[in-house]
């Protein structure tokens, strides 16, 4: 008898924990929905952060010399063209879906269209001309999503907009520096740096 009432006594007591902890998600989930003004908010300072990269993408695409746009530092990674094309790809197509909007309708299916442009996109002129373009793209999808539609989990990933506005940029950031030792490498100093 002594066992039975114990073993029950456990058995509520991890009912009671499993079901305290079940609870701790919805929790912080409710506190992970911002009200439109708040998503406006984070919205814009991840459209800030997007500038500030835009403009070190381009800076470094208009100083590393058109015949180093083929250089790799081994055969088994991205060209300098290659990344930078890799870049303009996510402005058409992950910029635009992390707040719910499309990328443009030729695009085509991404992980197709992504390996195209890395591959067919490779002269200078014409990498910095589709830079501008896929910039122009995605941006104008970010600063038009309504904030409204910003306030919780945003498909079709699912992130709410501070996720967004960390991780993707994140993903930017590293390419950036990729960039910077792929022009360090040839010989190109980032125009920014004193």
């Amino acid at each position: 008898m002594r066992l039975s009432h114990r073993l029950t006594r456990q058995g509520l007591m991890a009912f009671a924990a499993s079901a305290a902890l079940a609870a701790i998600p919805a929790t912080v989930r409710a506190q992970d929905v911002f009200d439109a003004k708040a998503a406006a908010h984070v919205r814009d300072k991840y459209v800030s952060d997007l500038d500030t990269l835009h403009a070190r993408f381009m800076a470094l695409a208009e100083a590393i010399p058109a015949n180093r746009y083929s250089w790799r530092p081994t055969k088994e990674v991205r060209s300098v063209s290659e990344v930078f094309m890799h870049i303009a790809s996510e402005w058409y197509f992950y910029e635009p879906r992390s707040v719910g909007g499309n990328p443009p309708a030729d695009f085509g299916v991404p992980k197709d269209a992504m390996a195209k442009l890395e591959k067919t996109v490779t002269a200078k002129a014409d990498v910095i001309a589709e830079l501008n373009k896929a910039w122009t793209y995605g941006r104008a999808q970010v600063t038009g999503a309504d904030p409204a539609k910003l306030t919780g989990p945003i498909k079709p990933f699912g992130m709410t907009i501070d996720e967004v506005a960390i991780a993707f940029p994140g993903d930017l950031h590293e390419h950036l520096g990729q960039l910077i030792a792929y022009a360090r490498s040839v010989g190109v100093k980032p125009p920014w740096s004193k």
